[in-house]
């Protein structure tokens, strides 16, 4: 199985400080539903693992989330494409939960999803988080430089941090590799 998993906000659609919070504010990135497409077609699995706080905050609702994400498969549908599992963390920071990334829970669910290992596998996000997360799991952590990767590429990431301009990046590397 070719399996890759993405960050949501920063990496998919745009991010805001003040949070994704409508259907409306969800707004793709330039070209990311096109390189999700793109790696459909080629044989990929696509999954998503994604914090969402503002689910704990209280600024959105669980229906509204899954409004969104019906937003990016409808997108996805249009090009004959779609994306597998989206696994969420509705926590806040101070939850203590397993799931919330740095933390490895939700890339744990993926991996039990679709019975694999995770070793190698890319994890694309945009946030230390992000990146700590695939570490801890053995995933190859895949900086993008969109939302907030802009900003941490200057610091100090981990290990083996590949680092691209954005999703479309990410793609045209894989397809080429």
């Amino acid at each position: 199985m070719k399996l890759i998993i993405l960050d949501r906000d920063g990496v998919i659609n745009y991010d805001s400080d003040a949070y994704i919070k409508t259907v409306d504010e969800w707004q793709p990135l330039p070209g990311a539903i096109d390189a999700i497409a793109r790696l459909h077609h080629a044989g990929w699995t696509v999954a998503v693992a994604t914090n969402q706080s503002g689910l704990a905050r209280g600024y959105y609702d669980e229906a509204t989330l899954h409004a969104m994400h019906d937003k990016l498969r409808g997108l996805l549908a249009e090009q004959g494409a779609d994306i597998g599992l989206i696994a969420f963390c509705p926590h806040g920071p101070d939850d203590g939960c397993d799931c919330r990334k740095p933390q490895p829970g939700m890339l744990l669910q993926i991996a039990e999803h679709y019975q694999t290992g995770l070793d190698g596998v890319w994890f694309v996000g945009d946030s230390l988080r992000d990146l700590q997360a695939a570490v801890t799991v053995g995933a190859q952590p895949v900086l993008v430089k969109t939302g907030k990767g802009s900003q941490i590429a200057t610091g100090q990431l981990p290990l083996g941090t590949l680092e691209f301009v954005d999703l479309a990046a990410v793609v045209d590397e894989l397809l080429r590799g």
